[in-house]
């Protein structure tokens, strides 16, 4: 805001300046051809709207044009000066169509004004003002195309931006999708070794009591190999800022990231149906996920302006609905890694998911997730 106020104000300076400018050259060349009394209003008439010029372009040549044609008509001269800045501001502060038909009816009252005046023969001061309104024209016509250019590589520019910091916490993501799958191997693997390993220090507990000795230091080697494992990938997890560890995300920090996603200028709607109230703590992580991954995989490969989150809470069930207005979230995405890591959540769970492309276009996500008896498959996963 403060830098918007500053370039602001900074025009304004610089068109007093013009018009301080603009007002000795002017009179000058009125004056030339009649007393400097009757001139002074045509005059203030052409310069002082040049303030407003970049607030109101149009009105603003409308007005200079007007008192240009006066000023010819008064004095019998007229000075091109402001009028080309008037017509240089349109061209460069408006669409080109714009431009061009103010320019055109511009120079029509103009000829109209002077050839009766000059005659259609000798009106050196005809082409003089044709040639001068033509080349502030096209100036600030060039003007307007290189200022379009340099917005649409800012633009560019930001929006690499936002994609490589999406791009970022989507690898974070994957990373401790891999971890977490190795934390997995790791538990199931020395549990495994461990269930095997007492069973046969049960079996031979009472007639070798040496090897069930040996069986037990072995699963104590099992079950600190598997802790120094887990310590060593819970380490990797762990950066330098964190000092503690976060609790996993659920349902409840879904506006969080729905603001996230809004500030890299995807419009997202959100609908809720019925009270989410507690949900079981797997389901309230992966849904988040889900709807985390889906909205990845919209800024990322769908191209879409627009996008719905819908979230249905029914008797013994939860339904999400992530659906956009792009060409496609799925086929863009060569490995489909996204897709099957929401799937596998789903499936976890007890749920479905569901994807692909709408019958009016864009691409839906869909994944329901049974509430009734999680309790005991929670303990699981």
């Amino acid at each position: 805001m403060i830098k918007e106020r500053f370039k602001q104000r900074k025009a304004d300076l610089i068109d007093i300046g013009l018009v301080g400018l603009l007002l000795p050259p002017t009179f000058v060349w009125v004056t030339r051809h009649h007393s400097p009394a009757a001139t002074v209003a045509p005059v203030l008439l052409q310069t002082l709207p040049l303030l407003l010029r970049r607030r109101f372009p149009l009105p603003v040549l409308a007005v200079v044009l007007s008192a240009s044609v006066a000023t010819q008509y008064v004095a019998g001269a007229l000075p091109p000066f402001a009028l080309g800045l008037a017509v240089y501001t349109v061209a460069s502060h408006t669409e080109r169509r714009t431009a061009v038909w103010a320019a055109l009816a511009g120079l029509v009252a103009l000829l109209a004004s002077l050839i009766p005046r000059t005659g259609i023969n000798g009106g050196e001061s005809v082409l003089h003002v044709v040639v001068f309104v033509a080349a502030a024209w096209i100036l600030g016509d060039n003007l307007r195309t290189k200022r379009a250019y340099y917005r649409e590589l800012e633009e560019r520019a930001e929006r690499l931006e936002r994609e490589r910091e999406v791009n970022t916490r989507r690898a974070a993501t994957e990373e401790q999708a891999r971890i977490a799958r190795e934390l997995h191997d790791v538990i199931a693997h020395s549990v495994s070794v461990m269930v095997v390993q007492a069973a046969a220090a049960s079996d031979v507990f009472e007639k070798h009591p040496e090897r069930a000795r040996e069986a037990l230091l072995s699963i104590e080697e099992s079950g600190r190999s598997a802790l120094t494992e887990l310590r060593r990938l819970l380490g990797v997890v762990r950066t330098r800022e964190q000092g503690r560890l976060e609790p996993q995300p659920g349902l409840g920090a879904l506006p969080d990231l729905l603001e996230q996603v809004r500030a890299t200028g995807l419009e997202i709607e959100l609908e809720l149906e019925g009270e989410l109230g507690e949900l079981p703590t797997g389901v309230d992580l992966s849904a988040y996920r889900i709807v985390q991954e889906a909205l990845t995989n919209t800024l990322k490969h769908a191209q879409a302006s627009r996008a719905r989150v819908r979230l249905s809470r029914r008797a013994g069930e939860l339904e999400l609905e992530i659906t956009d207005d792009g060409a496609s979230s799925g086929e863009a995405s060569a490995d489909g890694h996204g897709l099957i890591g929401m799937r596998e959540r789903a499936t976890l769970l007890g749920g479905v998911l569901e994807t692909g492309q709408e019958p009016e276009g864009g691409f839906a996500v869909r994944a329901r997730f049974p509430l009734g008896e999680l309790s005991s498959r929670e303990q699981f996963v």
